[in-house]
């Protein structure tokens, strides 16, 4: 992980979102200071806004847009 983050020009605080909990990342970023990992459900905009960097995968992306891009239309549905 720390290759990874190295290669990904990381050098401050990182939150890491895949789509479910995948414990390989956990325990490989666990003992990195500053990085943080997450799954998609999981995420909020506490936990976004707490950290410099956002690294997600595909899969995480796809699912946070399930998540709040519905919420997001039915918002913008009301005020219309």
């Amino acid at each position: 992980m720390a290759k990874v983050l190295e290669a990904l020009e990381v050098e401050s605080s990182a939150l890491i979102v895949t789509d479910k909990p995948e414990e390989n990342v956990v325990k490989s970023a666990r003992n990195i200071s500053g990085i943080t990992t997450t799954p998609a459900g999981l995420l909020n905009v506490v936990d976004i806004l707490s950290h410099r960097m956002l690294l997600m995968t595909v899969a995480a992306v796809r699912n946070a847009e399930e998540l709040w891009g519905k919420q997001a239309k039915e918002s913008s549905n009301e005020s219309v």
